[in-house]
């Protein structure tokens, strides 16, 4: 996928993200999009590691695993700035 359409769906599964997990988290919407962006590739490492593919397109399984790599590293940056 192309970088407009990473942000695009970085966008997306932060926002969805954000939706699972609301709270107050400095940043806002920059810190919104670049969650979701390495939460989508997170995601797709380890959805390779355990065999259920990774985030290859839009499409529904690849934004489940990146809306999952988006909570995991929403959690982390909570716990990191102490607000778990």
């Amino acid at each position: 996928m192309g970088i407009i359409a990473w942000i695009i769906f970085g966008l997306i599964a932060g926002a969805i993200a954000k939706l699972i997990m609301p709270g107050k988290d400095p940043g806002g919407f920059i810190v919104t999009i670049l969650i979701g962006i390495v939460g989508a590739v997170i995601g797709g490492f380890i959805g390779q590691a355990l065999g259920f593919g990774g985030v290859d397109g839009f499409n529904l399984g690849s934004m489940v695993i990146a809306v999952l790599g988006a909570i995991v590293l929403l959690i982390g940056y909570r716990v990191i700035k102490g607000r778990a």
